[in-house]
């Protein structure tokens, strides 16, 4: 079953790669419950099929870097990227997109989450077994506010630009 608007997030575990050890958070990769990190907290979260594939790296990630500004002055806490990777991959390529303190890159190494939330797909045919669809949502103290979900292929309700304008 799909999340909607007015869902809570699940209680299913994301990845981090934590490049600077901190208070709570040791370095290396780190596992969050997504429904506990959302509490109090505005978030813009993207999903994406696959780290270091075209759209995603050419488009989707950098797309919420160069408005991670804008998307903050709306209210917008923190942005995490989703992604059906593991936490190491997740990491490298954050680094790759200048995206490291800006974007959190959430591995999604089963695909928990995304199964979790509905938006998992079978990605086979093409090698890459299970995925998450392409999507964005706005969370509102874990709760989802918005929900812009890709069909097919394509790359047009689930870029920053979007979620900009549903800010506004």
């Amino acid at each position: 079953m799909t999340i909607n608007i007015g869902d809570n997030l699940p209680a299913a575990k994301l990845a981090e790669f934590i490049e600077v050890a901190s208070e709570g958070c040791a370095l290396g990769p780190n596992t969050f419950d997504a429904a506990a990190i959302s509490k109090g907290k505005t978030i813009a979260i993207f999903g994406l099929p696959g780290a270091y594939t075209p759209t995603c790296s050419a488009k989707h990630v950098p797309g919420y870097v160069e408005h991670a500004e804008q998307l903050k002055a709306k209210g917008v806490d923190e942005i995490w990227c989703v992604s059906v990777n593991d936490a190491f991959v997740m990491g490298a390529w954050g680094r790759d997109q200048k995206a490291t303190g800006i974007v959190r890159m959430m591995a999604d190494g089963n695909a928990d989450f995304s199964k979790a939330i509905g938006l998992d797909a079978d990605f086979s045919a093409h090698g890459m077994g299970v995925r998450s669809k392409r999507y964005s949502m706005l969370v509102v103290d874990g709760v989802v506010k918005q929900l812009n979900v890709e069909e097919g292929g394509a790359f047009a309700v689930s870029n920053a630009e979007t979620m900009l304008a549903q800010l506004s």
